[in-house]
């Protein structure tokens, strides 16, 4: 039974990481037999994993699991020359997130009250829909038809097309756009991702264009690191412009607000180092009176944790991100998440709510520090 007295301590004694169906779990067992599970994002996963294995565990072995601040800046800082972006917040979040769920198991409350409480326990999703360089109009808007008939509650296209892909295709991804606005009419919103694609001038003429089809929000119109240019696409629309996968610390999401001056932030608990670097994040948000939308594309640990923050700030009542259901992932946990009719409910189980059976991880790469 995971469902201990807290007494002030619970020491880490083994930090391990898999890598199984591409994507990189953290498994942090206590002393005490408390194990809390977390996932990384999976830009590469065995090189995130033997990160946090070779390099993180060594730093919080024998180390008090319930301190999760104190330990999200013993990783972060000790290991700051190895990072900011990618790999070492990445890794750092796997981490973080099971000490987190070791929180929830060790005093038997779900992770949003451990946040501050749950104002709401269905969580609206909005379906995202990758590829759309690399497919015609119509066949994403069949696949937006999909998801409409799902429920979900808002649609996002995401055309993938990378600041190496710059202006490739404007004409197309109107096209598609008009398309697919079709497909959801005035009821379910539309918004467009263009995943850095474009330089600012055609950002500019695209997003008035999209402002008179009625898109709920423009993603990521230019280059990640042009916070310049972001900021004056912002300026020049009334379409909220929203940004935030490549951000990874509150410091970073402070440049984004303040000089890439974006309507939207949109944090990633698996990439921005955790749980405990994505409530600070939140609380700027609010601070500087931005709407909140975290990008989430993970669908099992990284969705789950996802629901819980939003669960947990007042203010957060918009459409989260979801990529659809994953039956090789689901296979992985006992009580995997439900999507129904456009919500997720909020898993109110200790923890984050996702516990790994017990051979789900068996035949998985591992890479694991312990205490001697």
């Amino acid at each position: 039974d995971q469902h201990l007295t807290v007494k002030g301590t619970m020491n880490i004694r083994s930090v391990s990481s898999y890598v199984v169906h591409g994507k990189c779990f953290v498994v942090v067992q206590t002393e005490e037999g408390v194990e809390g599970v977390g996932e990384c994002s999976p830009m590469h996963s065995e090189t995130t994993a033997r990160f946090v294995a070779e390099v993180l565990g060594p730093r919080i072995i024998g180390k008090n699991a319930l301190e999760t601040d104190k330990l999200w800046h013993v990783m972060m800082l000790d290991t700051y020359k190895l990072g900011v972006q990618g790999i070492q917040p990445e890794a750092v979040a796997g981490v973080d997130i099971a000490l987190w769920d070791i929180r929830g198991k060790a005093t038997g409350q779900p992770l949003c009250m451990m946040l501050g409480g749950c104002y709401r326990e269905h969580i609206p999703m909005y379906a995202s829909i990758g590829g759309g360089a690399t497919m015609t109009p119509r066949e994403m808007a069949t696949k937006v038809e999909k998801a409409v008939h799902l429920g979900c509650k808002g649609v996002k296209i995401r055309m993938d097309w990378g600041v190496a892909r710059q202006d490739r295709g404007p004409e197309k991804d109107l096209r598609m756009v008009e398309e697919c606005k079709q497909v959801c009419g005035t009821t379910v919103p539309l918004s467009f991702d263009a995943n850095n694609g474009y330089s600012v001038p055609t950002a500019i003429r695209q997003g008035r264009k999209f402002e008179a089809l009625g898109l709920r929000h423009f993603e990521e119109p230019v280059a990640q690191f042009d916070y310049e240019g972001l900021g004056k696409v912002a300026d020049a629309l009334d379409l909220p412009v929203s940004a935030g996968e490549h951000e990874y610390t509150r410091w970073q999401f402070r440049d984004l607000i303040l000089n890439a001056r974006v309507d939207i932030v949109q944090p990633d608990v698996v990439k921005c180092a955790g749980i405990t670097e994505t409530m600070k994040i939140a609380t700027l948000a609010e601070v500087f009176n931005r709407l909140f939308l975290p990008h989430q594309t993970q669908p099992s640990i990284g969705t789950a944790v996802n629901v819980h923050i939003c669960a947990a700030l007042h203010w957060c009542d918009l459409p989260q991100e979801y990529t659809g259901q994953s039956p090789e992932l689901d296979e992985l946990f006992e009580e995997p998440l439900v999507f129904y009719d456009g919500a997720i409910t909020v898993p109110l189980r200790p923890g984050h709510g996702l516990v790994l059976k017990k051979s789900a991880l068996d035949g998985a790469t591992r890479f694991s520090t312990s205490a001697n």
